[in-house]
């Protein structure tokens, strides 16, 4: 566990030149859900800018060449990985965090109502939305780099789309567990962490086993 920490703190000091950046990038969002009154949109869009910058820490070591650093390092590989896993779901989480209280408040005073129950499906939502990106574009880093990795960003969004898709498509009488789990914030929120649980944990056994199969 202690080298797990050691990794995210080093994760850390990678990208603290970026610190700027990445505030501006959670200002963006904030500006989205004032244009469209809608807190949803806002924390979709939060989620998919700060998922954009998990990538960060992969172009540093590229462009410093710190694969051999890596390599010397006293930690085992997949300890690594999961280190960096941590690190972009802390990040996540704290970009979460700060949209859940700056774009309520940004509604509330242009006169929009925010509910608990919206806030509860806004969180959900951005949750699984997060993972839904980072499980396939770190994945991706690890097996083809920074610049050609990128390309992974964009499965996740016509998965997306595709969900949504067949969501409508599903008949009215065999979505009463839909309309159950969509109406209550709390089987909302239980339902998105199993599911992300379960994204992580097949993504971060993906990632082992490409770092494992390469030499660092």
């Amino acid at each position: 566990m202690s080298n797990i920490l050691k990794s995210v703190k080093l994760d850390f000091s990678l990208v603290r030149p970026y610190v700027k950046t990445i505030c501006f990038t959670m200002v963006l969002p904030a500006v989205f859900a004032a244009i469209n009154r809608s807190l949803l949109t806002g924390i979709s869009f939060a989620m998919c800018f700060i998922a954009m910058t998990s990538g960060y820490t992969f172009s540093i070591t590229e462009k410093n060449d710190m694969e051999r650093l890596y390599s010397i390092l006293p930690v085992r590989k997949s300890e690594l990985v999961v280190g960096r896993y941590a690190f972009s779901i802390i990040m996540g989480l704290l970009a979460l965090i700060f949209s859940l209280i700056t774009h309520p408040v940004i509604l509330s005073s242009l006169g929009e109502t925010v509910s608990t129950f919206d806030i509860a499906c806004a969180a959900a939502v951005g949750i699984f939305l997060f993972a839904l990106y980072t499980v396939f574009q770190l994945p991706g880093y690890y097996k083809f780099g920074s610049i050609k990795g990128r390309v992974f960003m964009y499965i996740p969004v016509a998965g997306f789309l595709a969900t949504l898709f067949l969501i409508t498509k599903i008949p009215a009488d065999n979505s009463g567990w839909l309309i159950t789990v969509l109406s209550s914030p709390v089987m909302l929120v239980l339902l998105a962490a199993v599911l992300v649980v379960i994204m992580y944990v097949i993504s971060i056994l993906v990632s082992v086993k490409i770092v494992q199969g390469k030499e660092l």
